[in-house]
């Protein structure tokens, strides 16, 4: 006889409202929340996610324009000067390494899906520098295909709110995926992302200032005093 499937212990029912509530006060809170970065179509999308890497969405939106104005597509892409596209990356830091990963992605993109963007997770993230966060904030965006993305800010405030104890990425993202309908993932993605830049800050939280003090267990971690939280909230993501 085969194996038995090993059978998954569902997450706790209280678990399950506390963090369905949590994303209707969020949603409520931002209801602008989007991706951040911009992008006309699923190529610039898959871009400017991987230029994304340690460093901010404003600044990648800086340089978009110049960036797809001359290379529009992977072919132009793929065989642009590599020179060139240095310069024009280059105030995002990293640009050796980030203009490598374009010119591989494009490549890959031109020689395996005749210069398209495949708009599946097990093609995606076979492509050179894409994880799992970049396809599924490909797929969410791009796509209209639910995902979870798993971003520094996502991970900490997950496990801020007491949803997971895991900080493997992947691990994040099954956790977090079993307490959410699979049609709310992507817009949970951006009202988790939008109040870690905005709020939630990583060393100083504007804890008083937070419409889910009453609900978040890490509440007090930064300061309660409604006037100095305050001064603590940003209108925008980091610059």
């Amino acid at each position: 006889m085969p194996p038995r499937p090993a059978l998954v212990t569902p997450p706790d029912t209280s678990l399950v409202r506390r963090a369905r509530k949590v994303n209707r006060v969020l949603a409520e809170t931002y209801p602008e929340a989007r991706c951040e970065l911009d992008f006309d179509d699923p190529f610039q999308l898959l871009v400017v996610t991987v230029l994304s890497a340690q460093t901010t969405d404003r600044r990648v939106n800086a340089v978009r324009p110049t960036l797809f104005a001359a290379y529009p597509d992977p072919v132009a892409m793929a065989g642009a000067p590599r020179e060139l596209l240095e310069q024009i990356v280059g105030p995002l830091g990293f640009f050796r390494a980030k203009t490598d990963a374009l010119l591989k992605l494009s490549q890959a993109l031109v020689e395996r899906y005749d210069g398209q963007v495949p708009g599946r997770l097990e093609d995606l993230v076979t492509l050179p520098g894409v994880g799992r966060k970049t396809a599924n904030v490909v797929l969410g965006n791009a796509f209209d295909v639910p995902g979870i993305t798993v971003d520094t800010h996502f991970g900490r405030l997950v496990r801020r709110f007491g949803w997971t104890e895991e900080t493997d990425p992947v691990k994040v993202e099954h956790a977090i995926a079993a307490l959410f309908p699979k049609r709310d993932w992507t817009m949970l993605s951006h009202h988790v992302i939008w109040h870690g830049r905005r709020r939630c800050h990583a060393k100083k939280p504007a804890c008083g200032a937070c419409p889910l003090a009453r609900l978040c267990p890490s509440f007090g971690v930064g300061p309660t005093d409604p006037i100095e939280a305050e001064k603590l909230v940003k209108t925008q993501g980091p610059a």
